[in-house]
């Protein structure tokens, strides 16, 4: 039989790192596909930029190709050209996805560089980029076929601008999740303090359930190109610093939300080190974050909530996960349809007898389930006053992180009286809107910067985790 995806000779000696084997078994090579993706907020369009064949050999399982996750707006199928037979797709978000529910995306268009990555398949393959439709199913909005061995395929690239370090090996590639945390904003001089930021914060992801639980299915690496100057750029200060990922706040006029906008810089760069997940560190002591699934997460290294910002904002980019807040502002404008989420832990609750995690819900839960949220919401508004005055006045960050410490403090003794404290069920108040949407459970890392996550959400990250390291999926 031919083989569907090229075999490449053990990878080893491509990486300079004596402690990581790749797999016995030869992996294929990594094919990446760069595209650019435009439009606004009626109309989008897609565009080959190129194909190249990556340093590093597929960093990922053979043994699960194919993703049955359904999560994401987007999803990337490669067939086989002249059968048509699936042979990989993987669920992912895009940036543009985000943009275009912005307001700005209603007035003008833009163009946001992005990339795909598969094995090296063996004959010419038809990539097709699905997005979710009105129906809440996958369609194809763009195909276009690829010749890996074509002769415009980039096969040869310049070398790594910096070296993967390795924090945390536990096996060959193959066999599991591979995370690489990048860093930007740091200068020459700051690399020791970068490294040690990377442990720091891997070592509490691990700290982490489930991820606790399932430490020795990850391997970790950490890598940045030095700056010139610390820190990325915080446009709304007046501060702008070059860096080779382009990583800044203000990200849709989010003064906390962060970003790398710089695709093709950060795949160069990456490529370098095996990956399947990206986790991004800013140089910075200002609050800040962001997480795309499947593309990438962002965290200020240097605040004093650095640890809650690495975990949530992972769960977005690694697990698909849904913010369970809805008081605080966004950029997002808010759609009068609720549709049933695809994440996995938030719901419009349409039919609670078919709650997507019932297996979780004890007999005798009502759904939706009471929590004591007018009280909340009081409390919120408040805290939200306070916390935009702070940021209005360019307090020191030391202000803003004793707001939300006092923040949790209320909402912990709050909640300690309610009923359902530690009841899984459905309770109002998710995905940005106070109504028509429900989470889990009354307190999770998703909704507050408590500790740890809802059983919903722990599921949801042992599904990725099973589907990278290449384990059965689960029957639940």
């Amino acid at each position: 039989m031919t083989p569907l995806f090229r075999r490449l000779p053990a990878a080893a000696p491509l990486l300079a790192l004596a402690v990581h084997a790749w797999a016995a078994s030869p992996q294929p090579a990594t094919i990446r596909l760069d595209y650019v993706h435009s439009g606004n907020a009626l109309d989008e369009q897609y565009a080959i930029d190129r194909v190249l064949v990556e340093p590093l050999p597929w960093p990922g399982s053979m043994a699960r190709t194919l993703d049955d996750t359904n999560r994401g707006n987007n999803r990337v199928e490669v067939v086989d050209a002249k059968t048509g037979a699936l042979l990989y797709s993987r669920d992912f978000s895009t940036i543009f996805g985000e943009w275009k529910t912005t307001e700005e995306a209603g007035k003008v268009s833009r163009a946001f560089h992005e990339s795909v990555r598969f094995p090296k398949p063996e004959r010419p393959v038809r990539v097709r980029i699905l997005r979710r439709d009105e129906r809440n199913q996958f369609s194809v909005a763009w195909s276009v076929d690829v010749d890996t061995d074509a002769p415009d395929v980039v096969r040869k690239q310049p070398p790594g601008l910096a070296r993967p370090i390795p924090v945390k090996v536990s096996g060959a590639s193959p066999d599991k999740v591979d995370l690489l945390i990048l860093g930007d904003g740091y200068t020459q001089a700051d690399m020791k303090k970068f490294e040690q930021d990377a442990r720091r914060l891997a070592g509490h992801l691990f700290a982490v359930s489930p991820f606790k639980e399932r430490a020795d299915d990850f391997n970790v690496w950490a890598m940045a190109v030095p700056t010139q100057e610390s820190g990325v750029s915080r446009p709304s200060t007046g501060v702008h610093h070059a860096s080779a990922l382009g990583t800044r706040y203000d990200i849709f006029g989010s003064e906390r939300y962060v970003l790398a906008l710089d695709n093709r810089a950060l795949r160069d760069i990456a490529q370098h080190a095996p990956y399947e997940f990206i986790e991004i560190l800013v140089n910075n002591d200002t609050y800040g974050g962001g997480g795309i699934f499947g593309q990438f997460s962002t965290a200020a290294a240097s605040n004093d909530w650095a640890d809650y910002l690495f975990v949530h904002e992972f769960g977005h980019h690694f697990a698909g996960l849904a913010d369970e807040y809805y008081t605080s502002p966004v950029a997002y404008q808010s759609s009068a349809a609720r549709m049933e989420p695809w994440e996995p832990n938030v719901t419009a609750l349409r039919d609670p007898a078919r709650l997507k995690w019932k297996q979780h819900v004890r007999a005798g839960t009502p759904l939706p389930t009471p929590w004591p949220k007018q009280e909340y919401e009081t409390h919120s508004r408040a805290y939200q006053t306070q916390r935009a005055a702070l940021r209005a006045a360019n307090r020191p960050e030391a202000e803003m992180s004793a707001l939300f410490r006092q923040d949790l403090a209320t909402t912990n003794a709050l909640f300690a009286r309610a009923s359902y404290r530690e009841a899984v069920g459905a309770f109002e108040g998710a995905n940005y809107e106070a109504s028509g949407y429900y989470r889990p459970a009354m307190q999770c890392i998703m909704f507050d910067r408590s500790e740890r996550f809802c059983p919903v959400c722990r599921d949801g990250i042992g599904d990725i985790i099973d589907l990278y390291a290449g384990k059965p999926g689960n029957t639940r």
